[in-house]
């Protein structure tokens, strides 16, 4: 693992002045058994189809919109459009996997171990140092659309 002095001097400034906010749950997490439940994925990675529109990498702030994918997707033919400097896209573009397990949790789905899976995984676009509309707006429409799939567990992959 990197350690803070292993980055350019602009992003260990950064990462020293950031605000990080804290999450305040409300309510605790659902406690259905995984063998039962329906999965979603959510990752932070920048991924959307070919069909979709890509994130807005210059967006100032960081693109808070999020692109709902299809459960029978081919995993390979996702797109990243991250902005982020701060990661290496070598192995993602080997494997999407990585930032995108389907594929495994498709196995994990025939081998018994998850119920299984929604019909539509969320991406979305990290590195968002602006939250504001995130929060207030995006984050809650994707909940409330994991909710009406019926969702019981959304696997965060951050990238």
């Amino acid at each position: 693992m990197a350690k803070l002095t292993d980055l350019p001097l602009w992003d260990q400034t950064f990462l020293k002045l950031y605000r990080y906010r804290q999450a305040r749950w409300s309510k605790p997490a659902c406690a259905t058994p995984l063998r039962e439940a329906k999965v979603a994925l959510v990752s932070t990675a920048g991924l959307h189809l070919p069909s979709q529109e890509p994130f807005d990498e210059a967006h100032k702030g960081g693109d808070p919109t999020y692109r709902w994918l299809p459960n029978d997707l081919a995993v390979q033919d996702l797109q990243i459009a991250h902005r982020s400097r701060a990661f290496s896209r070598e192995g993602i573009k080997l494997d999407r996997n990585l930032c995108f397990p389907l594929d495994r949790l498709r196995e994990l789905v025939r081998e018994g171990i998850v119920g299984g899976l929604s019909h539509r995984h969320l991406s979305w676009m990290g590195s968002i140092t602006a939250p504001g509309r995130l929060l207030s707006q995006t984050a809650p429409e994707a909940a409330a659309g994991l909710r009406q799939d019926g969702v019981d567990v959304a696997l965060l992959i951050p990238v």
